[in-house]
């Protein structure tokens, strides 16, 4: 039987190989790699990978998980989406707005993920509040039952070896959807990882 709800609903948008090269759901992961427990995501450890949470002031909640690599930072959020439609198309357009809002420039184009947004972010840069820009990848995969979201700024936005090594991460990532119930577009929870040793 299909999901009436589909009909009118985004479609989903993945890499078509997604199950087999990633991003993974929690059921497609190898159980055995010895991952980083995020809540929400798991990222495989590598050499030279530096992991930051961005935690939001007011709540103290995890917001994104900030990831330094290859010269290149990757900041990603797992959200909770709808098991027939997908959640990338009317978010590229939500941030295809937002840039343009604060002045910015955003193409879109066809990347190794799918479709994904290359902007120019303008950034007070100087001291002296002299503005600057910062260019800044948007990617994004539907999942099953869930959507991660990726920008990718340094390096990786204009270096060929440094986006395929990001790339690579992102893929790598397990995204831990969970059985409870969350309305679509909610932050799948993310929590400090437990440290090895310690009780």
């Amino acid at each position: 039987m299909t999901d009436p709800s589909s009909a009118d609903g985004p479609r989903k948008v993945a890499p078509e190989d997604r199950a087999t090269t990633g991003p993974f759901d929690e059921s497609e992961a190898n159980p055995v790699r010895p991952y980083i427990d995020l809540g929400g995501i798991k990222i495989l450890p590598r050499e030279g990978l530096n992991l930051r949470l961005e935690v939001e002031e007011q709540t103290k909640r995890i917001v994104a998980v900030g990831l330094d690599y290859s010269g290149s930072t990757l900041q990603v959020q797992p959200f909770a989406a709808p098991r027939s439609a997908g959640l990338w198309e009317e978010t590229r357009e939500q941030i295809r707005q937002q840039i343009r809002q604060q002045g910015g420039r955003v193409e879109e184009r066809e990347g190794p993920l799918g479709p994904e947004l290359l902007a120019e972010v303008p950034v007070i840069a100087g001291p002296d509040g002299t503005a600057g820009k910062r260019l800044a990848r948007f990617v994004g995969v539907d999942g099953p039952r869930w959507f991660l979201r990726g920008v990718i700024g340094g390096a990786a936005t204009s270096d060929v070896e440094a986006a395929a090594a990001v790339e690579d991460l992102f893929r790598s990532i397990v995204v831990v959807r969970g059985g409870s119930p969350m309305p679509p577009r909610d932050l799948i929870p993310l929590r400090m990882p437990a440290t090895p040793g310690s009780a």
